[in-house]
C-alpha cells in the first residue's frame, strides 16, 4: 500500500457570499466561485479526499508521500511540518490540513470505519451551537441591535440550544458599548436557558476588552473569544484574570499543538481552542485535545467541517458544542454553504450527527465537481 500521488480537483460552483475588506464573510449575490479537493492517490486504493488545499501545496507533499505507506500519518505529518519552515508560503496550515484529513480518510476506508471511530470515539452525535456570521449595516440582516435580537429568537424556534454572536468588525462601528448593548438584549430576549458566547472584533485594547467582559460575565455567557489578537500571551493572561467570563483561545495563533502548550501552562486563558484546519490536520488536533485533558482544562473545536465534527466525535475529554455556520438571516447556510456534498450534516433538535460512513463519509457530488472542473 503506497501513495501514488497528490493530485488538486479544482472546480466551480454558484457562490452566495462575500468577503467584506477584511476579509469577514457575508450574503452576496451569486456568482461563481472556485472550490479544491485534495486527493491522496493510492496504488490499489482506497484514495483519500478533504475539501480544501492548493497545487502548490500538494506538489510540495508528493515530493515526501509519494511511494510512502498512507497509515504512516505521524511521520508523514512531521516531514510537512518541519518543509512549512522554509514554504510557509505555499505548504501553508490549511492546505496541510487537508492533506493530512485525506490520510485519515484513507485510514478509515482501509479500516472500514468512520474516522471517528478509528480515533477510539463513542459519540455518534454532540450538541451543535449557531454561529452567526459577522455584523453588517443591513437592517434586515445584522445591522442593528433589534436585528440580532429577531434573529437570535429565530434560532432558538429552530431548536438551537446556544448561539454565537460575531459581532460587528470594521469597516462596521466596533464599538463596545454598542456590543454590550447587543449581549444584554439577547440575553433578555432568549432568557438564561440558552447558551450564549461571544467571537468579537480581534484587536480591541485591554482596556476595551475588559469592558465587554465585564458585561458578559454579569450576563452569564458562556465565553469570550478573541478580543485582541493573540500575539501577546501576556494581555491573554491579564484579560483571563481581570473577568469573570470564562477566555477562550487560542484560535489563530501560530504554532499549532506547541503554541496551546504554552497557553495552558501559563493558564493563558480559560478554556482551550482547537481546529483542525487552525493547527495543521486532525493528527495535531488530537495532540492539542490530550494537552488539554492533562491539564484538566475544557477544549472547544473550532469550524464546521465535518473533520473537526469526526475529531470532535473522538474526544476523550468532550468539547461541548459543534459550531454550525457562518449563519444569516438572508443567507441559506444548507442550500449554498456546500453544493458539492450530497450529505453535509444538518442538525436536528440541538444536535448533529457525524457521518458513519468509512473514512470522513464524504457523499460527493461528482456530477457537479466534473461539469465544473477547472
Amino acid at each position: 500500500m503506497h501513495v501514488t500521488d497528490v493530485e488538486t480537483i479544482r472546480f466551480t460552483y454558484e457562490s452566495h457570499g462575500r468577503t467584506d475588506e477584511k476579509g469577514h464573510g457575508h450574503p452576496g449575490e451569486p456568482h461563481e466561485a472556485t472550490k479544491t479537493l485534495t486527493k491522496i492517490a493510492v496504488e490499489g486504493g482506497p484514495d483519500g479526499y478533504c475539501f480544501g488545499g492548493t497545487e502548490a501545496a500538494n506538489e510540495i507533499a508528493a515530493d515526501y508521500l509519494v511511494g510512502e505507506n498512507p497509515l504512516h500519518r505521524e511521520p508523514l505529518w512531521n516531514q510537512l511540518f518541519r518543509t512549512q519552515r522554509l514554504n510557509k508560503g505555499t505548504l501553508d496550515t490549511g492546505s496541510l490540513a487537508a492533506i493530512d484529513c485525506a490520510l485519515y480518510d484513507v485510514a478509515g476506508k482501509a479500516a472500514e470505519m468512520p474516522v471517528y471511530e478509528l480515533l477510539g470515539g463513542g459519540r455518534e452525535e454532540v450538541p451543535v451551537y449557531a454561529s452567526t456570521m459577522v455584523g453588517d449595516d443591513d437592517p434586515d440582516g445584522l445591522g442593528t441591535v433589534e436585528a440580532y435580537v429577531d434573529f437570535a429568537e429565530e434560532l432558538v424556534d429552530r431548536g438551537f440550544p446556544a448561539i454565537k454572536f460575531h459581532s460587528w468588525m470594521p469597516p462596521y462601528d466596533a464599538d463596545p458599548g454598542r456590543v454590550i448593548e447587543l449581549c444584554r438584549a439577547v440575553r433578555e430576549a432568549v432568557g438564561p436557558e440558552i447558551d450564549l458566547m461571544l467571537d468579537s472584533h480581534h484587536y480591541y485594547t485591554r482596556t476595551e476588552a475588559k469592558r465587554i467582559g465585564d458585561a458578559l460575565g454579569d450576563l452569564e455567557f458562556r465565553w469570550f473569544e478573541e478580543p485582541m489578537d493573540e500575539y501577546s500571551m501576556s494581555a491573554y493572561e491579564w484579560l483571563s484574570a481581570e473577568v469573570d467570563v470564562p477566555i477562550l483561545g487560542p484560535e489563530t495563533a501560530e504554532g499549532k499543538h506547541k503554541t496551546r502548550a504554552e497557553w495552558a501552562k501559563r493558564g493563558v486563558a480559560d478554556i482551550g481552542r482547537v481546529g483542525v484546519f487552525d493547527v495543521g490536520g486532525i493528527t495535531p488536533a488530537r495532540k492539542v485535545a490530550a494537552l488539554y485533558e492533562s491539564f484538566y482544562m475544557e477544549c472547544e473545536p473550532h469550524g464546521d467541517s465535518v473533520p473537526e465534527l469526526h475529531h470532535l466525535c473522538s474526544m476523550a475529554t468532550p468539547g461541548t458544542y459543534f459550531e454550525h455556520g457562518l449563519l444569516h438571516p438572508k443567507y441559506d447556510f444548507e442550500t449554498h454553504s456546500r453544493p458539492w456534498l450530497r450529505n453535509y450534516p444538518a442538525p436536528e433538535d440541538g444536535v448533529i450527527e457525524v457521518p458513519d460512513e468509512p473514512g470522513l463519509g464524504y457523499d460527493i457530488d461528482w456530477d457537479l465537481i466534473e461539469a465544473n472542473r477547472v
